[in-house]
C-alpha cells in the first residue's frame, strides 16, 4: 500500500522509508526536498493521493517558541485536510516521551500541540513518543559546553536508537489506529550525565561532563520522572555498547 512519510529524507525517516519499501510497500518521502511543504500546502494533495498511511516525522526549522508552536499547529491542521480529502485511514505521529511533563519548554508545548491537534482530527491516529536517540547525545553536548566542560542533569532516561524507532514506526503503520499513545524506549536506564560521557568518550572527546541538577534540558529543569517512559512501553532492542561499536566502525570504516 501507499505510506506518505512527512519528514521522510530526514533521520529517522529516510531510515522508515527504507523499510517500508524492503517491505514491499510504496513508500513516498514527502519533505521539501521533494517539494512537499505542509506549512504552504504546496505539494501536499499531491503526495497523499491514494495513500491509506500518513506518518508525520517531522520537525520544525526554526526553534524559537513562536515559531515553532506556529510549523506544528500549522503542519498539523494542513496535514489533516489534506487526509481527509484523500480518504487516508491511519495518521501516525512520532512525539516524545515525557512531552506532558516538559511544559516549561517552547518546543515541548508546541509538541503537545501537535498531539492534541491530532487528536481532534477525524482521522484515526497513534502517537508515538519516544526516548532521546543515541544519535542526539553528542548535540546535547555541544547545547551544554561552557568550553571542556559539559554541564548536564544527572536525571534518568532510556536512550534508544534512530534504526529502532525507525522498524517502530513501521510495525505502527501497517498496524491498526490505536487511537491513543504508544511509548518506545531503549533497553537501558542510563543517567543523563553518564550516557553523554560515555558517547564522548567513544568518540574520544575530551571534555569533562559535569551532572548539574539545575541546568536545562531543552529549557526545562529534569527530575528522574521527567523523561522516564511508563511500565508498558515497548523496549527498542539495540544497547548503546553495541550502538557505539557500530558507529566507531562505520567511521573507521
Amino acid at each position: 500500500m501507499k505510506i506518505v512519510v512527512i519528514g521522510g529524507s530526514g533521520l529517522v525517516g529516510s531510515k522508515l522509508v527504507g523499510k517500508l519499501r524492503e517491505a514491499g510497500h510504496e513508500a513516498l518521502a514527502a519533505s521539501p526536498k521533494s517539494g512537499v511543504d505542509t506549512i504552504t500546502g504546496t505539494g501536499l494533495s499531491e503526495a497523499l493521493a491514494h495513500a491509506r498511511v500518513v506518518v508525520d516525522v517531522s520537525n520544525a526549522p526554526a526553534w524559537d517558541d513562536a515559531a515553532v508552536m506556529d510549523f506544528f499547529q500549522t503542519s498539523a491542521r494542513n496535514i489533516s485536510a489534506a487526509e481527509t480529502a484523500a480518504g487516508v485511514n491511519h495518521h501516525v505521529v512520532l512525539s516524545v516521551v515525557g512531552t506532558e511533563r516538559l511544559q516549561d519548554s517552547g518546543y515541548f508545548r508546541a509538541k503537545l500541540a501537535q498531539e492534541e491537534a491530532v487528536r481532534a482530527a477525524p482521522v484515526p491516529y497513534t502517537i508515538l513518543r519516544a526516548t532521546q536517540f543515541f544519535e542526539f547525545l553528542g548535540r546535547i553536548a555541544d547545547s551544554s559546553s561552557d568550553g571542556q566542560t559539559v554541564r548536564v542533569p544527572p536525571a534518568l532516561i532510556q536512550p534508544e536508537a534512530a534504526e529502532d524507532v525507525a522498524a517502530a514506526l513501521a510495525d505502527v503503520a501497517l498496524g491498526a489506529p490505536t487511537n491513543g499513545i504508544v511509548e518506545l524506549a531503549g533497553p537501558e536506564p542510563f543517567r543523563l550525565d553518564e550516557v553523554v560521557a560515555l558517547v564522548l568518550s567513544a568518540n574520544r572527546d575530551a571534555r569533562r561532563v559535569v551532572p548539574d541538577v539545575h541546568a536545562r534540558y531543552f529549557g526545562v529543569e529534569l527530575d528522574d520522572h521527567s523523561l522516564a517512559p511508563g511500565d508498558s512501553a515497548r523496549i527498542a532492542p539495540t544497547r548503546l555498547d553495541d550502538w557505539l561499536r557500530s558507529t566507531t566502525s562505520a567511521r573507521t570504516a
